[in-house]
């Protein structure tokens, strides 16, 4: 089976059965309000890790002011209800969702933010997890997002983030919806096109099978 297909699928369609995030509709104001913090992370941060770092570089320019800031020091399988909403509010209130790596560099994150319509800002480098061998796949956790042309921001290192941000402040309203519609409407295609590519990988492993 090609592997490049079978690691995408579980992160983009078991959203709605990992933590319960619910399947999202755009509305009007999700594409034209402004939105009042410029990026957001709400997780859990290792000590020693990226996400440390990114915590730091926050800080220095005062951008976690700026930001839906949240951190924990343990991870939780499970949302409450009450912190299941807010990091729903936090994407949708939110132009960007930065998304460092954790266990694996791919992350449901990435997925959930796209429903929302906040760019994903993916620390693009390769994790030790069970999501790709670099020394096969060199680019095996984001392949087939670069593939097609997927409207993210990719860093490799947090030092980055704050020539980003200020970027950001520079876009005018305008510039946003636009670059929320082209998420949405990319992030809609994906989904049919890894269906479509998913499915097929099934049917033809089927009939070799079959063959054989």
């Amino acid at each position: 089976m090609n592997k490049t297909y079978f690691l995408a699928y579980p992160a983009v369609f078991q959203l709605s059965r990992y933590r319960n995030f619910p399947v999202v509709e755009a509305s009007w104001s999700m594409l034209h309000n402004e939105r009042p913090y410029l990026c957001n992370f709400l997780g859990t941060v290792y000590e020693n890790s990226s996400r440390q770092a990114l915590m730091n570089i926050l800080k220095q320019d005062g951008n976690d002011k700026l930001c839906w800031v949240s951190a924990r020091e343990q991870w939780q399988p499970q949302e409450t209800n009450e912190s299941l909403k807010n990091y729903q509010d936090a994407l949708l209130q939110s132009d960007l969702t930065l998304c460092p790596v954790g266990v694996n560099t791919e992350c449901y994150r990435i997925y959930e933010a796209c429903s929302y319509g906040s760019i994903p800002v993916v620390e693009d480098v390769m994790t030790a997890g069970i999501c790709g061998n670099a020394s096969v796949y060199p680019s095996a956790p984001l392949q087939l997002l670069k593939s097609m042309d997927a409207p993210f921001i990719f860093i490799k290192n947090w030092n980055e983030l704050p020539a980003v941000l200020e970027k950001e402040k520079t876009l005018i309203l305008q510039e946003k919806v636009q670059r929320r519609k082209m998420l949405l409407h990319w992030y809609q295609h994906f989904k049919t096109e890894l269906k479509m590519r998913f499915t097929n990988v099934l049917e033809s492993s089927f009939l070799m099978n079959n063959k054989g």
